[in-house]
């Protein structure tokens, strides 16, 4: 992102943490997360403030806590449960307490983002949600959309027959290490800040991630080819405490409600023009992309993707692999 933009984001963060001091303001809402000032999370959080603070005059604010500022995500959940924190944006990690939340990242189960769109707003992710707020005591008010991950690596590999081997890393997440094996990769936990310096000395020859941490961890400088393998698209949720949501009258609940919902459309609009600016900078930068075999990828890694999930989401996840 530019200065210009960077220098537009922080604004934007700062009226949305003012947003209500005009008006007669009643509540003010913590919001934290992950991610930086540039992100599109970060972005639609403030979006969504400002949307908040319009819809109820003001009466409402929402103060937004980018880079764990206010805390790492389990930290943040465990605040929200405790009603010290009203807000923040979490994925996968729900499945600590609500085991259908695991369906947010698994490994192709879905082809297209459409796939995706349609199984999150579904009666599906109707019941992600319903556990989610059941077990948890946090209720999903929207989604945004997760870059999906893509291999990078010094040559094309168009099919599973063409990694024979490869040496890559991987998250220390023992289904994506399973899923790399069975599809014939040669897989290997390691923290993300010695990935660089792996690939550049040969230790490994190959790492998956979306485009934007392949774009912001200069991986172009040490891989040439960026394999579209989308081996795992997801979605992360915008939530907020039951607590917090059971004080709210029912107007405000629904200003709640429509404001996710316009932060939810903007971030989306981010995410998109976010895609095509990281895959025209990567091959500005010399990166080859290579369409790959999909079908080949899914069939091989159908058998570890579901010897790795648990009984609950098993029936569930076979029905994806099926259509």
């Amino acid at each position: 992102m530019s200065f210009k933009w960077k220098v537009a984001a922080a604004a934007v963060t700062a009226v949305s943490l003012l947003a209500g001091s005009a008006f007669a303001q009643e509540m003010t809402l913590k919001l934290g997360h992950l991610a930086n000032e540039e992100n599109p999370w970060h972005l639609a959080s403030v979006k969504f403030g400002e949307e908040l603070s319009a819809l109820t005059d003001g009466r409402i604010a929402v103060e937004v806590f980018p880079n764990e500022s206010l805390g790492k995500e389990i930290d943040l959940i465990n605040g929200m449960q405790l009603g010290t924190v009203d807000m923040t944006i979490t994925g996968e990690s729900l499945q600590n307490w609500a085991p259908k939340a695991a369906l947010l990242a698994v490994p192709y189960a879905f082809k297209t983002i459409e796939d995706m769109d349609a199984f999150a707003s579904g009666p599906v992710g109707d019941e992600i949600k319903s556990q989610v707020i059941e077990k948890v005591q946090i209720r999903p008010i929207a989604y945004f959309a997760r870059g999906a991950r893509n291999l990078t690596s010094n040559r094309p590999i168009t099919s599973p027959a063409d990694l024979n081997g490869l040496k890559m890393r991987v998250p220390n997440v023992p289904l994506f290490v399973d899923v790399w094996k069975s599809l014939g990769a040669n897989p290997g936990p390691m923290a993300f800040s010695e990935v660089f310096t792996s690939l550049q000395n040969g230790t490994i020859e190959a790492q998956e991630n979306p485009l934007a941490l392949i774009k912001s961890a200069s991986f172009n400088e040490v891989q040439s080819h960026v394999n579209l393998t989308s081996h795992v698209r997801s979605w992360i949720y915008l939530t907020i405490a039951d607590s917090t949501w059971n004080k709210l009258s029912e107007d405000d609940q629904a200003a709640v409600t429509e404001a996710a919902a316009r932060a939810q459309a903007y971030e989306r609009e981010l995410f998109e023009a976010s895609l095509a600016a990281d895959r025209a900078d990567l091959e500005g930068k010399g990166m080859t992309f290579v369409d790959v075999d999909s079908a080949a990828f899914q069939a091989a890694a159908k058998d570890a993707v579901l010897a790795n999930v648990n009984d609950e989401i098993k029936p569930i996840v076979e029905d994806l692999f099926s259509n």
